[in-house]
């Protein structure tokens, strides 16, 4: 990122531009068009929104934590009309709850679904299926992946998704401040029979300057750098390998809650790969034991999230996760609850980690 910034309209920058999208096609596993945009990831929830949503549509929305929440309401300040498919936090949408809400909103024109919902640790195991459902029903299927993006399986053309929402801080550990978003041949009849209500989200106008490999509006180009350089880390290790990776380390932080006594958050079927999440054991004060992981041992946690603040914490498990990083954030983790007064076996959390890991 500390190279030099070159001219976006010249040659050096199309080379960038045409590398990291043949590796994104790759990470996508898509054929079809994907595109980078300068933003976080609610800046590519509201490109899809902006592109797929016409004013008075209705648009079912599953609704199982704060941010698809975040949906809901992007879908309201564009005009449309959320469909809210309602499902308890912590648990998962699936095909079943799908199908009645299209049977009862026939006029539905989109479904919006989020894989990873980051504030519960809760993901849609069932993706593939619900986008079988929206192929039925006629439905353009839209999925927010930003959280578990190359952290978990989403074949996007075998699983018929449309309009797919990546970041670059998660598991491609790459820094913040740039989304990717994969356009699928049915998503484009759509955009095209309409008008993008957003000039800068406009996807139309990203295709047009695809042809010369370029952005319509000035890109962050060292973050271009960033991405170019996480993309061929990705080719390195291979899709497959990270997303097995995720899986065994989310597997370790699991082992160790079990043996801590932490219970989880999200139903067992439905636990993230990438964020961990455990309820509050006891009543503990969380906030005093996320303050002495950071400042004592400089490991960070986080909280809950929205209303679920104070009955929750979570671990973010992805990107460069090691065996290495889970046992200081186990260790860590030991001396935070200790330091609150939880009550557990010494070391059992450690011991759950490495047996699970089969590290020293």
């Amino acid at each position: 990122m500390s190279r030099p910034i070159v001219n976006h309209r010249g040659s050096a920058f199309h080379a960038l531009y045409d590398r990291i999208l043949v590796n994104l096609r790759y990470a996508f596993e898509t054929k079809g068009d994907v595109f980078t945009l300068s933003a976080s990831g609610t800046g590519g929830v509201e490109a899809v929104v902006a592109n797929a949503v016409r004013r008075g549509e209705k648009v079912l929305v599953p609704v199982n934590g704060d941010f698809s929440e975040r949906i809901k309401e992007n879908i309201e300040y564009f005009g449309g009309v959320p469909v809210e498919i309602h499902v308890p936090w912590g648990k998962a949408v699936t095909p079943a709850m799908v199908e009645e809400a299209a049977q009862k909103a026939r006029d539905a024109s989109v479904l919006f679904v989020i894989y990873n919902e980051t504030s519960t640790g809760a993901t849609t195991r069932q993706l593939a299926e619900i986008g079988k459902v929206a192929r039925e029903h006629g439905l353009l299927f839209a999925v927010d992946a930003i959280s578990n993006f190359a952290g978990d399986k989403l074949p996007v053309d075998e699983w018929g998704v449309d309009l797919c929402v990546a970041g670059s801080q998660k598991c491609l550990a790459c820094p913040p401040g740039l989304v990717m978003v994969s356009v699928s041949q049915r998503a484009w009849e759509t955009i095209k029979a309409g008008k993008a209500q957003s000039n800068y989200w406009d996807l139309a106008k990203y295709k047009s300057f695809d042809a010369r490999k370029e952005t319509p509006f000035t890109p962050a180009v060292s973050l271009y750098y960033a991405l170019d350089e996480a993309l061929q880390m990705l080719r390195e290790e291979g899709l497959e390998q990270r997303i097995a990776r995720h899986a065994k380390m989310a597997a370790a932080f699991y082992a160790t809650g079990e043996a801590l006594g932490l219970p989880l958050y999200p139903d067992t079927e439905c636990r993230s790969n990438t964020v961990i999440t455990f309820r509050n054991p006891l009543g503990i004060d969380v906030r005093e034991m996320i303050r002495f992981m950071r400042e004592q041992c400089g490991v960070t946690i986080t909280g809950g999230m929205g209303a679920i603040r104070d009955l929750t914490f979570r671990i973010g498990s992805m990107g460069i996760i090691s065996p290495r990083e889970v046992r200081v954030t186990v260790k860590a983790l030991e001396k935070g609850l200790e330091a609150v007064g939880y009550r557990f076996q010494p070391g059992a959390g450690v011991q759950a980690a490495k047996r699970l890991l089969k590290t020293s």
